[in-house]
């Protein structure tokens, strides 16, 4: 029986209830809080599951060679961790059907021009507006991951015409793709709606600052359920203020929880969702993160690491 280390900055109660799934999906395997091990175990620890550890607490692993993450995002692991040890960040169906409903939902609330109508509704206006079809909006998403890959997917079997940018060419079935910088620009002219599903690296940080979105179409919307720091907020703002942009749905900030007096809570074209578009299930999570780290006690085969180079 080998001992699995079970690392996060979490509330005692949550985390107590993920030690808890973990365990019942490993159980062949200790699944245990790191101040419980003695200094021996600590020693002969080969593999940890995270989410989103103190950095400080793996320094106790000198044997350590990767780490299972319950988080897709690792860009934070990425820049913490040494290179010898390994990352895999979570694949999990469930968080791809789920993020997948939070994009659709989000652009059709644009679609639908719901903001316009709850303005309208505080002003106790009755009027209907003129309603597009699906077929006549361009819905840009960035990031063709596999998040991405479903999400522009569903967004054309709705009827929209969907044009994909990734960093690398990427060829997707039925959605019109484009790469490389000069690409994004194209994209960005011809969206009604951009939906960012990037992660976060050290390319993608303040990818759309305020020359790129100066480049929006007239009237657009942004959807950013990637990171925060994908846009950058000053220039965001300006394009709000300024009405080059529509409307923006955030879920994610640069500073989470989003500070109590950040301009984005009372901006009267902005939505804040608190972080919520995929949330991490823990019973799928725990099963995937259990099969990889028994697969690797069985075999000694470790799952597709992360690539440092690129951040993902």
């Amino acid at each position: 029986m080998s001992v699995v280390p079970f690392l996060t900055t979490m509330a005692d109660a949550e985390a107590d209830a993920w030690r808890a799934e973990l365990q019942s999906a490993l159980p062949e395997h200790r699944v245990i809080d790191p101040g419980s091990l003695s200094s021996s175990e600590a020693r002969g620890v080969e593999v940890a599951i995270v989410a989103n550890p103190d950095p400080a607490d793996l320094l106790r692993f000198p044997a350590l060679r990767w780490v299972q993450s319950l988080w897709a995002g690792v860009e934070r692991l990425v820049t913490v961790l040494p290179r010898e040890i390994g990352i895999v960040r979570l694949v999990d169906p469930v968080l791809g059907q789920t993020m997948t409903e939070a994009v659709l939902a989000h652009v059709l609330f644009l679609h639908r021009q719901m903001p316009d109508y709850l303005a309208q509704q505080r002003a106790g206006i009755w009027r209907q507006l003129d309603q597009p079809l699906a077929s006549e909006r361009t819905i840009a998403v960035l990031g063709l991951g596999e998040l991405g890959t479903l999400a522009a997917r569903r967004l054309s079997a709705c009827g929209f015409r969907v044009l994909g940018w990734s960093r690398l060419k990427k060829d997707v079935d039925g959605i019109e793709t484009h790469a490389g910088g000069e690409a994004l620009r194209q994209v960005i002219r011809q969206a009604d709606i951009v939906v960012v599903l990037l992660p976060l690296t050290e390319a993608t940080r303040g990818l759309l600052d305020a020359e790129l979105l100066d480049d929006v179409l007239p009237g657009a919307s942004i959807v950013n359920v990637g990171r925060g720091p994908i846009i950058e907020t000053d220039a965001l703002l300006s394009a709000l203020d300024r009405g080059a942009l529509k409307h923006a749905i955030l879920d994610v900030f640069d500073e989470e929880p989003l500070p109590a007096d950040h301009a984005f809570w009372s901006h009267p074209s902005v939505t804040v969702m608190p972080h919520v578009s995929a949330p991490t299930n823990m019973k799928s999570a725990s099963a995937i993160a259990a099969k990889n780290v028994q697969a690797y006690f069985d075999h000694g085969r470790m799952p597709d690491l992360v690539d440092r180079a690129a951040g993902y």
